[in-house]
This record gives structure tokens, sequence and C-alpha cells, in this order.
């Protein structure tokens, strides 16, 4: 199992809100896939997965904030 946390994507961002999640727990998906959106004051940003997987577990829905370095899923990787 492997935690996904919110990345930075700019110098001063502290927070992000999760704008969408493309995918639902037990989804499967593949490496470069958009797992989630964020929305910042400055950006609009879609996370792409690092590996092929599958979602176990949302931990920050849709339309709520979550701190740089929360996890905000969990995830298993497939080959």
């Amino acid at each position: 199992m492997t935690d996904l946390r919110l990345m930075r994507v700019g110098m001063n961002m502290d927070e992000a809100e999760i704008a969408s999640w493309t995918l639902g727990p037990g989804d499967s998906f593949a490496k470069g896939d958009v797992l989630y959106a964020i929305e910042t004051d400055k950006v609009t940003y879609d996370v792409e997965a690092e590996f092929a997987g599958q979602l176990l577990e949302i931990l920050v829905g849709a339309g709520e904030i979550a701190a740089v370095g929360q996890v905000v899923a969990r995830v298993v990787e497939t080959s």
C-alpha cells in the first residue's frame, strides 16, 4: 500500500482544494492517468499517476482542503 500525498506545485503553496477525483475506490489506473485535480488561488493542476495501480481509499474528498504533504488517498501498485 502506498500513501498519495498532496504535492507542492508552486513555491508559495501551502495547501490546495481537491477539485475533483477521476476515480473511485476499487478503480484501476495506468501510469500517466489523471487521478485528481487540485485548485490553488493561482492554478488548477491535474495530478497524474506515477505508476499503474488501484485506488483503495480517498481520504480528502472533492471540495476539501489538504495541506502540502498530507495523505489524500491510499493506493496499491500493480504491474
